[in-house]
């Protein structure tokens, strides 16, 4: 297994109810700092070095980054920030580890994808 945590899909779908204001608010912050010229993946958060030579990071993309963080915490994973794309660990009857997929914009978990297929291998939840 890749992940110690795993919800099921009534877990997941409570928690959309909970963090999809985090998620919004996520996105305008990355849309916003675009604006500005920052690049969030020079923040330490992302892998990076350092702030686009001001010698600190905006507010903004620190709340940004909180928010993340605090997603992440929960043991849920950020795939995109632009699009609020976002992954739950979850074990089918058969025993595969998958992720249920979740994108701003959905109103609750449609679909689940293989760790190995991404995004682009999303199938409807009726067929966990």
């Amino acid at each position: 297994m890749f992940h110690k945590r795993h919800f099921t899909l009534a877990e997941a779908n409570n928690l959309i109810e909970d963090i999809k204001e985090s998620i919004s608010i996520i996105i305008e912050l990355k849309i916003n700092l675009d604006e500005k010229g920052y690049d969030i993946y020079k923040h330490q958060y992302f892998g990076g070095f350092g702030p686009n030579g001001t010698g600190r990071f905006p507010k903004e993309l620190e709340r940004l980054v909180t928010l993340v963080n605090e997603i992440s915490e929960m043991g849920i994973i950020v795939k995109d920030i632009n699009s609020g794309l976002i992954d739950f660990p979850f074990i089918r009857s058969n025993g595969e580890e998958v992720y249920l997929c979740f994108r701003s914009g959905e109103e609750n978990i449609q679909y689940w994808h293989r760790i190995t297929d991404g995004f682009a291998g999303r199938r409807p939840v009726s067929e966990l």
